[in-house]
């Protein structure tokens, strides 16, 4: 059953202990959700990767700087930016900002289902782009953005502080 976004949003915790079985119908629900977000110009500019083999998991973790959480999740997607789609219609700003936030927010999107479902997962950003690439055989217009480890939790964690919104917001009128 699936849960209320903001319940989501409330909900969702970085997970590194995954374990469990994720079916391929649940995972094809989480790349559905992902690939619903806004884009610019609707371009779509984006690219995923599904790893379960054990062996491209272990290159993932040296590309990660040694993340081995990434080894215990059954599942890990590679999400990917295509700068030059968005690059055909935006130029340099496709290319260096709008790629990047569109994978964002698809990932972002693929998170919050993740938690709908009742899986866990956590947003590695941390990692070497060349090893990546290298792992996964990617063609050179994919960009690795995000690699994102999927499965049941093995914990719960607490909440983290968030920052009081009176320090981010302003209002002008």
């Amino acid at each position: 059953m699936t849960k209320d976004v903001i319940a989501c949003m409330e909900e969702r915790r970085s997970i590194r202990r995954l374990g469990g079985e994720v079916s391929d119908a649940t995972i094809g629900r989480l790349l559905e959700a992902a690939v619903l977000a806004p884009s610019a110009g609707n371009r779509q500019p984006w690219f995923f990767y599904v790893v379960k083999n054990r062996e491209i998991k272990e290159q993932l973790v040296q590309a990660a700087h040694g993340q081995s959480f990434l080894l215990d999740a059954p599942v890990v997607i590679v999400a990917c930016a295509d700068p030059e789609e968005s690059a055909a219609r935006y130029g340099d700003r496709g290319r260096y900002l709008y790629c990047l936030q569109d994978t964002a927010a698809a990932v972002e999107n693929l998170l919050l289902a993740a938690t709908a479902y009742g899986l866990g997962t956590t947003w590695v950003g941390a990692f070497s782009e060349d090893l990546v690439a290298n792992a996964l055989n990617m063609p050179q217009e994919h960009r690795p953005v995000a690699i994102i480890p999927v499965g049941l939790p093995q914990d719960e964690p607490k909440p983290r502080p968030k920052k009081n919104l009176d320090d981010l917001v302003e209002v002008i009128e």
